[in-house]
């Protein structure tokens, strides 16, 4: 089976704590808001409700919270949010895929093309980069749900793709069609998972080192810091030690 790449579609975040806690829990609010309102408030009857609140709970977002972000979108004065994608390429041509959800398309546009100029990126057209990606689902277990070998013949009985087996924990990949009823297939033989989604996986990646890395992670950050900005995946490429001393500083 085809490895998982974490550094690949790993959410670079950095800083202090408490404040990265806090803006992480406002954009899965609004997800999570958004997902009610779109559909059914009941996250057993809304797929992508259902898929929010699991991110949440992965997350340790306190359930009254959660609950506040569903109540949200079936009041009168619930804001108006659509999804957006912008695709560009940063220091050293590694492509980035940049998904947010906002009230203002025009407001968001102009952060994230003044991010990509000011931080020695470029932001391209619809699909300039997309085509590099692949829409996967992805779901994840730790060790307790089973052994390799049991966790792997769940996840193909299920309809899964993909499955590898970490000292974090199982790591399923799934068509993007269908995550939510391999999903459900799962927590029939294991339980529930930790994590339910959607992501973007490079079909190639793109080598960087030192400035270069250092400048794309700085991309990276900014937009992250961006409320309207939901996820950062990029096709980057980089040793778990260059990783880890960012991590670290």
């Amino acid at each position: 089976m085809a490895g998982h790449s974490k550094w690949a579609n790993i959410q670079h975040r950095k800083g202090k704590q408490d404040a990265i806690r806090s803006k992480l829990f406002s954009k899965l609010a609004k997800e999570i808001t958004v997902a009610a309102k779109m559909g059914d408030p009941d996250p057993d009857k809304n797929p992508r409700l259902r898929l929010a609140v699991k991110e949440a709970r992965s997350s340790s977002m306190p359930r009254d919270v959660i609950d506040r972000a569903i109540k949200k979108s079936q009041g009168g004065d619930a804001d108006t949010y659509e999804n957006i994608r912008y695709e560009g390429y940063g220091p050293g041509g590694v492509a980035v895929i940049v998904e947010a959800l906002t009230d203002n398309r025009n407001r968001t546009a102009s952060n994230v093309r003044s991010t990509f100029g000011k931080n020695g990126g470029n932001l391209g057209e619809t699909n300039s980069v997309a085509f590099q990606f692949e829409r996967k689902g992805e779901i994840f277990y730790k060790l307790a749900a089973g052994d390799a070998d049991t966790v792997m013949m769940a996840a193909l009985d299920a309809g899964a793709e993909d499955v590898e087996s970490d000292d974090e924990g199982h790591w399923i990949t799934t068509g993007e069609d269908d995550l939510g009823t391999v999903s459900a297939a799962l927590e029939g033989s294991l339980g529930e998972s930790e994590t339910a989604k959607f992501v973007w996986r490079p079909k190639l990646t793109t080598p960087v080192e030192g400035e270069t890395f250092e400048k794309l992670m700085r991309l990276i950050e900014v937009l992250e810091d961006d409320d309207d900005v939901q996820s950062v995946t990029t096709n980057m490429e980089t040793s778990d030690e260059a990783m880890a001393a960012y991590a670290a500083s």
